[in-house]
């Protein structure tokens, strides 16, 4: 395929991006009392500022290929909106109680599921799917599930082998006995069970807009004739919108105010979202490059959890502790990756006149 190095590196600089941003959107929210709204601000102000300010001011700049057209506008104004909301649901899933265990596994594991699936019926190539390439799909799903699922038990288990040896024991009381066991940032370690269903709707959501994502940036990159900054200005609005202004009415307009802005949790939340929109920036040069999102969006799915977990066993210091079943898991990821670049169905032919 024409320009196919570049397409990778593109799609690597994605989930090399897209990797990044729960870690540290994780310590935004940490910084903010665990606010994790007012982190979604910091993501939302740094998408205006890289998707929107510094690409509006390239284009006066220079002219760049393409142009602004009413259809181009709106499905990438689509594409930003369902990035936003795929954001938001991992946060809310999250803060209803569900742990990053499998939060993060499944919604990176069924959003390129979703991905396939939305751009064959659009791209009229759903009957060219072949089972190989649906076992691709399956292998980089399951993979990313066992990478992140054979992660935890091994951090889990440092931290409290590390809270064990740091603490003095305590005689149990009617007190202690009572409290629910917590996690380090404060929160159940269990989440309620009342609220499993609204967690379970969220991580939907999440891999709902997620795989719906690519998509529809790349039919608005295409109706604006291949422009790369003109529908990831589109995108940066919708986060604008989202992630900003949304938010900031239902901080101050919730009853209790729980959380406080502070100068680190918002730097950490602005990296989050530089993180973010470089990674948005990836996909749309992968499409310029070439790229389709039939393999581009499964490719960035499949290994933006393994960086992610990298990162997370890193900053743990856990490497000595990861189970021979992850790596057995990362293997099958990049199997199923390799499989869905190589049998990606291909557009149909446009006719000729």
């Amino acid at each position: 395929m024409k320009g196919l190095p570049l397409v990778l590196l593109f799609t690597a600089m994605t989930f090399v991006a897209w990797g990044a941003y729960g870690p540290t959107l994780h310590h935004g929210s940490e910084g903010l009392q665990h606010d994790s709204l007012r982190a979604f601000v910091g993501v939302g102000l740094a998408y205006f500022l890289v998707a929107v300010i510094i690409p509006l001011g390239i284009l006066r700049m220079g002219a760049e290929p393409g142009r602004w057209t009413v259809g181009g506008g709106l499905f990438s104004l689509v594409a930003g909106a369902v990035g936003a909301l795929g954001a938001l649901g991992i946060i809310l899933a999250l803060g209803y109680g569900g742990e990053t265990v499998f939060v993060m596994p499944v919604v990176f594991g069924f959003a390129p599921v979703v991905n396939t699936l939305v751009s064959t019926l659009l791209g009229g190539t759903f009957k060219q799917i072949r089972p190989v390439f649906l076992m691709g799909i399956l292998a980089v799903a399951l993979g990313a599930v066992g990478v992140l699922t054979f992660r935890a038990p091994a951090a889990s288990a440092a931290a409290k082998q590390t809270t064990t040896d740091q603490e003095t024991p305590v005689p149990e009381t009617a007190d202690t006995q009572s409290d629910s066991p917590t996690s380090d940032d404060g929160s159940n370690e269990k989440s309620n069970p009342r609220d499993l269903p609204r967690i379970i709707m969220s991580i939907i959501m999440a891999a709902v807009c997620w795989g719906s994502y690519g998509p529809m940036l790349h039919l608005g990159q295409a109706k604006m004739s291949g422009s790369r900054l003109r529908p990831f200005i589109c995108v940066g609005i919708a986060y604008f919108l989202i992630a900003v202004i949304a938010p900031m009415v239902l901080i101050y307009g919730r009853a209790a105010d729980t959380g406080s802005w502070t100068m680190l949790g918002m730097s950490w939340s602005v990296l989050a979202g530089i993180a973010g929109a470089v990674g948005a920036l990836g996909v749309i040069l992968a499409f310029n490059a070439g790229g389709k999102p039939h393999y581009v969006m499964p490719l960035v799915f499949g290994f933006a959890p393994v960086v992610n977990t990298f990162i997370s066993l890193s900053e743990k210091g856990t490497w000595h502790l990861v189970q021979p079943l992850f790596w057995a898991c990362l293997a099958i990821v990049i199997a199923g990756a390799v499989t869905v670049l190589m049998t990606a169905p291909k557009p149909l032919p446009k006719p000729t006149h």
